[in-house]
C-alpha cells in the first residue's frame, strides 16, 4: 500500500515510519525541510517536501497515494495559539481535500484525547460530548478538524477514520521529562491520573485502522489498560516533592483524563502490547 505520512520527524511519526516501513509499505513523508528526514530517508521513506500551510504543495504529495496517515500537529506547549490553529485545523482540511479529490482511498486523522474535558462521571468515551471553544486552542483546533472531516464523510463518503490518543510515551520519547516541570503551572492534582499509551500501541492502533474495513466516519480511543497517578509518573523521575502545590485539596474528578477504550478493542481486536508503564518500565522500554 502507498501510504503518506505527515509527522514523520516529530516524536510519534519518528517512531512510526520505521514500523510502517518494517511492514513492507511504500511510506512517503511529507516534510518541510528534507534534512530533518535523512534518517527515514535512509530507511526507504519517500521524502516529498510540502507544507500545511501552503494548500499549494499538498496536490503533488497526495498524488497517487492509498490512504494518508495524518500526524502532524502544533502541540499544546506551544504559545503561538494562530500557528497551532492553522496547522491543526485548517492544515488539516486542506490536505484532506487535497486526498479526497487525488482519490485516495483511506484519511486517519490523529487526535487527541485532550479533546476531552470533565465532569463526564465516566472514562470519556467517543460519543460524549466535546468543547470546540475550549480556550486551549491545541483542543479546540483538534476538535474543529475532527468536526470538519467528520462532515466531510458524511456529504462525500470519504473514508476518514479519527484516533484519539492519550498521553504518549516510551522508546526513550523525552515526553514524560518534559510534562513533569509543567503540573504545577497547570494546578495538576498528584491523585489525578495519566492514561498513557506507548508508541508501540499507537503503532498497532495506526496499522489496524489502515487496515480494517467498516471504520468510515468513526471515531476511537487509544490507551493502555492502567492509568497512572501524576504522583507516580513525577516519582518515576525523582521530581515528585516539587511537581504539586503542596496545600492541594481533594482531588475533584477521579475520571478526568481516563479514557474508555472498548470500542477500539471491540470494532478491531485491538489488545495493548505495553498494558501499563509499569511493564514499560520492567522491560525496559521507557
Amino acid at each position: 500500500m502507498k501510504i503518506l505520512v505527515t509527522g514523520a520527524t516529530g516524536k510519534v511519526g519518528s517512531r512510526f515510519v520505521p514500523r510502517l516501513l518494517a511492514k513492507g509499505h511504500d511510506v512517503s513523508i511529507l516534510v518541510r525541510d528534507a534534512a530533518k528526514a535523512s534518517t527515514l530517508a535512509e530507511l526507504g521513506a519517500r521524502v516529498v517536501i510540502g507544507d500545511l500551510f501552503n494548500a499549494d504543495t499538498l496536490p503533488p504529495a497526495v498524488e497517487g497515494i492509498d490512504a494518508v496517515i495524518h500526524l502532524a500537529a502544533l502541540f499544546r506547549t506551544f504559545t503561538d495559539n494562530e500557528g497551532i490553529i492553522k496547522t491543526n485545523h485548517a492544515g488539516t482540511v486542506s490536505l484532506a481535500n487535497a486526498a479526497m479529490t487525488a482519490g485516495v482511498k483511506r484519511f486517519i486523522f490523529v487526535s487527541t484525547g485532550n479533546v476531552y474535558s470533565s465532569g463526564y462521571k465516566h472514562p470519556a468515551r467517543e460519543d460524549d460530548v466535546v468543547n470546540i471553544n475550549d480556550p486551549r486552542a491545541y483542543s479546540s483546533s483538534k476538535i474543529a478538524a475532527e468536526q470538519e472531516l467528520l462532515l466531510l464523510h458524511k456529504n462525500t463518503g470519504f473514508d476518514v477514520r479519527v484516533l484519539r490518543l492519550g498521553f504518549v510515551y516510551g522508546d526513550k520519547d523525552p515526553h514524560i521529562e518534559e510534562i513533569i516541570p509543567l503540573l504545577k503551572k497547570m494546578k495538576r492534582h498528584s491523585g489525578s491520573r495519566m492514561h498513557m499509551v506507548h508508541h508501540l500501541d499507537v503503532a498497532q492502533a495506526l496499522i489496524l485502522l489502515l487496515n480494517t474495513n467498516g471504520l468510515n466516519g468513526e471515531i476511537f480511543n487509544v490507551v493502555d489498560d492502567a492509568p497512572i497517578t501524576l504522583y507516580e509518573l513525577a516519582d518515576s523521575v525523582g521530581k515528585a516533592a516539587d511537581a504539586f502545590d503542596p496545600g492541594e485539596g481533594p482531588l475533584a474528578d477521579p475520571f478526568e483524563g481516563i479514557l474508555d477504550v472498548s470500542k477500539l478493542r471491540n470494532r478491531t481486536g485491538f489488545r495493548p502490547l505495553v498494558p501499563s508503564f509499569y511493564v514499560a518500565r520492567d522491560l525496559d522500554i521507557l
